[in-house]
């Protein structure tokens, strides 16, 4: 059984938000319907997002790195907020294990949002119903757009190409490929909702200086022999010391 899914690689992601971005503009535009932002610069905004980057520092100063976690809806393989649903607004796709919300069934009730252990269910706040990431469902089956094209327009706007998306059941798909070459791991497995979007780790890179590298010049050019003034006057580099 297919399941489609994204696959995160923690070690080039820059936090630039172009995926946060992104997702709002193709989703307020299409059946996800506005969603709007209540005032965004106020103490306590609001707005409905479907993707969102949390960035915050890990270990001690001044050994600390910064690290940009970006997180939306898993696709859980056992997703707890499809039971919870009293209406049956909730639910998961069979065909590729998309987990949606029919707006025509919300009541807003607030439950998969309760059961959702990551915290992936927003309530709109003007139409009164739950809405969450549909891993781009109306354009990755588009067929007017070209077949490169048909992918959720977050991993279509990563710069660093940190998102990947396929099906994570294909072992030979490149999202399985990157997960068990890179050591890829599934959020918060101690839940048991079998996430199907998977992260890829932080990798030390670890970079080797030749011996002659260490030792500063103070002015390389000189080693050159001096440079011929003019008649304006000598250059910085014979009267300056960096």
């Amino acid at each position: 059984m297919t399941q489609l899914a994204l696959v995160i690689d923690l070690n080039v992601c820059v936090g630039c938000h172009a995926c946060v971005t992104s997702c709002k503009q193709w989703n307020t535009s299409g059946p996800a319907g506005a969603m709007s932002d209540d005032n965004p610069y106020a103490a306590e905004p609001t707005g409905t997002f479907f993707n969102r980057v949390q960035t915050f520092e890990v270990g001690q100063y001044p050994h600390t790195e910064t690290i940009h976690f970006p997180k939306s809806c898993l696709h859980c393989e056992d997703a707890p907020c499809v039971p919870v649903c009293p209406t049956g607004a909730s639910h998961k796709r069979e065909e590729d294990g998309i987990v949606l919300v029919d707006y025509n069934k919300c009541i807003g009730c607030g439950y998969c949002s309760w059961a959702c252990p990551y915290g992936a269910r927003e309530l709109d706040e003007h139409e009164k119903v739950m809405k969450k990431c549909t891993l781009c469902v109306d354009r990755i089956y588009d067929e007017a757009l070209p077949e490169a094209e048909r992918k959720p327009a977050c991993v279509l706007a990563c710069p660093t190409s940190a998102r990947l998306y396929g099906d994570v059941h294909d072992p030979n798909s490149e999202v399985s490929i990157a997960i068990r070459d890179e050591g890829g791991y599934a959020l918060m497995p101690e839940w048991g909702t079998q996430p199907a979007n998977h992260y890829l780790p932080r990798r030390k890179t670890r970079k080797h200086y030749h011996e002659d590298e260490l030792v500063r010049v103070d002015n390389p050019l000189k080693k050159e022999g001096p440079l011929i003034a003019d008649e304006k006057g000598p250059f910085l580099e014979d009267v300056t010391s960096w």
